[in-house]
């Protein structure tokens, strides 16, 4: 995702309250026949996907296969040219501007590399999306981020420094307290996991559960990191040309009998999935 995207999906006003139950028999998220193109390329030819509320669903794929097309869908960043997209039962593509909005307004997200802005404090990093729709002052933001970085095992003090004053660590631990700041009930993790070592990889997933479980959120998360996938998920599901091909408990990872999600998960070279290579 880049910047610009970050900023619209981080500010986007809204007014509607969480509602982290969801209906009955209705599932948290639903996609039926999502298709998006850019040009001759088709990245998504018919995704239809169920994420249960209070549910983590790992989403796994290649490069280029959609993983992420299909979160900037469900977020309204892309539009895409066909199909549905729900969330408690509404489709948000026939939406009203301003409900579609509210609905926004419950979701939260941590981005790939974090995002921050680098000319803003953390506290202010923190509850930007707050700040922006004026739903808080700047004194109430400060109390707030001060909590939020609580829950990620960060110092009050942390607040008042820069993101090029953090490790990157750090950075990805701030990043999770802004996505966590306005109590979502729809959190998004692009890659959480991207640039970090193994222990504080760990570290991080570790935090995400505990935070997505604080709060009773449905959680979407896109990772290549297959030990994060089953540390944060308890469903995954495998998008392969275009489609949602095999959907499963993530602990099956590896070991689900579905030629193309295990070598995915074992990272095997020969199986159904052919890397295209220039010569």
């Amino acid at each position: 995702m880049n910047a610009s995207d970050d900023r619209r999906a981080a500010a986007r006003p809204g007014t509607g309250g969480p509602d982290r139950s969801g209906r009955a028999g209705v599932p948290k998220i639903r996609l039926r026949g999502v298709r998006k193109a850019f040009g001759a390329k088709q990245v998504l030819d018919g995704v239809d996907l169920d994420v249960e509320a209070g549910h983590s669903m790992v989403i796994l794929g290649g490069s280029g296969s959609g993983k992420s097309v299909t979160i900037k869908c469900i977020l309204g960043l892309i539009e895409p040219d066909a199909g549905s997209i729900e969330i408690d039962g509404q489709d948000v593509l026939r939406l009203p501007r301003r409900e579609r909005e509210a609905i926004g307004d419950r979701i939260g997200m941590l981005f790939q590399n974090g995002a921050l802005f680098d000319s803003l404090p953390v506290w202010e990093n923190v509850c930007f999306k707050l700040l922006a729709q004026g739903r808080i002052t700047r004194g109430q933001a400060r109390d707030r981020a001060a909590e939020a970085l609580a829950q990620v095992g960060l110092a009050a003090s942390v607040g008042d420094l820069y993101p090029a004053e953090l490790s990157g660590g750090m950075q990805k631990r701030v990043a999770l307290a802004r996505a966590v700041a306005a109590q979502p009930d729809i959190i998004f993790f692009d890659e959480p996991t991207t640039g970090l070592d193994p222990i504080m990889g760990a570290v991080i997933d570790g935090l995400i559960v505990d935070c997505v479980k604080r709060l009773g959120a449905t959680a979407v998360s896109i990772t290549h990191d297959m030990a994060s996938a089953r540390r944060i998920g308890d469903m995954a599901a495998m998008i392969h040309k275009g489609r949602i091909s095999w959907t499963g408990p993530a602990a099956s990872l590896g070991h689900s009998g579905n030629a193309v999600v295990d070598q995915f998960a074992n990272g095997e070279r020969e199986g159904p999935i052919q890397m295209e290579l220039r010569r």
